[in-house]
């Protein structure tokens, strides 16, 4: 069966499982956090609704309709040209599904428009949303979709993954990227990539630098950071631009496509980054307290534990809420990347060395 090869979800596998086993009910959403295999599941699952997993994994199976955001939103327009499609019959299957990526996405007017093919679909249809946050999702839609939860896959089923793609990493590095990548799969691709290695060799530079640089400049520090996420927006944006050649789609789609590839790749660098950051100064606490193996940054003992002093400990635990909190307000609040970052490391430069050492 093709969910057998989703890594871990046991919860969400039983539930598509026992569908598969007793028939599906109209409507499915699968949540969770990015990078966990929700998109992968469902795939698999059409499949197999479907009778044709390769097919329908290529995506290119007649009874499969995908949906994925156009910007940063699903608009009630795309739900039109979903609900046009609803009513008409199977070409090849007994029944046709409906993946709708990203359903968080959903604009109000959009949600309104998809809960009226909620309540009353035609009973060929099977609904799938993916979603990587339930929040954002009006209660009328969830409680008209089977729940089906992802989770974060462990430690050891990302170190494995990461051990089969790079077998040439020692056990440190492995280790170290797996927690870095803190149970998603898409982090841990991403940074098996040589220019993603080089970027957290910038990252981690520069949170060293708060409190070990006498020359330690905000703006400078922000900078390279910044450098980082838009050298990774370039990079989507020329695979988005690459991925398109083998499209027809109107000029206005295909430049909403890539647009949405290149903000959607530098947020999350931005993000990851900050989260690297966070956990360089989280790993200064651990490793101070002696609990080696606990560290994040494995791979970057020998620094940790020349920096892990006592006094900086107690610091390096505010400079990690610090971080946090930034990380809050450019993931809640779309915050301007630049002036975030210059305002982060002014307060962690001020949290990490006490005043006479900046008066010294």
């Amino acid at each position: 069966m093709a969910l057998d090869r989703i890594r871990e979800q046991a919860e969400a596998k039983r539930l598509l499982e026992a569908a598969l086993r007793e028939g599906p009910v109209h409507a499915y959403l699968l949540h969770g956090p990015p990078g966990v295999g929700k998109r992968r599941a469902a795939l698999a699952f059409a499949g197999e609704l479907l009778g044709d997993v390769e097919r329908t994994e290529r995506q290119t199976h007649p009874d499969l309709y995908l949906l994925e955001p156009l910007g940063d939103q699903i608009r009630i327009d795309d739900i039109r040209l979903l609900h046009h499609d609803l009513h008409m019959r199977p070409f090849e299957a007994d029944r046709r599904v409906y993946l709708i990526v990203a359903a968080h996405a959903l604009n109000e007017d959009a949600a309104d428009a998809l809960l009226k093919d909620l309540e009353e679909p035609p009973p060929y249809a099977v609904l799938m949303l993916i979603a990587d946050d339930l929040g954002p999702l009006p209660e009328t839609i969830r409680s008209r979709c089977q729940l089906v939860p992802f989770s974060r896959l462990s430690e050891r089923a990302v170190r494995e993954e990461i051990a089969a793609r790079a077998p040439e990493l020692s056990e440190e590095e492995t280790t170290a990227l797996a927690r870095v990548a803190a149970g998603r799969l898409d982090r841990a691709e991403r940074l098996l990539d040589p220019k993603a290695a080089a970027r957290r060799r910038t990252v981690l530079s520069v949170a060293r630098s708060v409190y070990a640089d006498p020359e330690f400049d905000a703006a400078d520090a922000a900078g390279a950071v910044i450098a980082g996420t838009t050298e990774c927006g370039v990079e989507a944006k020329a695979a988005a631009e690459a991925e398109l050649e083998r499209m027809d789609l109107p000029p206005r789609e295909a430049e909403q496509r890539v647009r949405r590839a290149q903000r959607g790749a530098e947020g999350e660098e931005l993000l990851l980054a900050l989260e690297e950051i966070a956990s360089w100064y989280r790993d200064l606490v651990v490793v101070e307290a002696g609990a080696d193996r606990a560290a994040i940054h494995y791979d970057r003992l020998d620094d940790l534990r020349e920096d892990a002093t006592s006094e900086r400990s107690d610091a390096a635990e505010g400079a990690a809420e610090i971080v946090r909190e930034t990380w809050r307000s450019v993931e809640e609040f779309n915050v301007q990347p630049g002036l975030a970052l210059e305002a982060l490391f002014v307060q962690l430069r001020r949290e990490l060395l006490p005043l006479p050492a900046l008066a010294g």
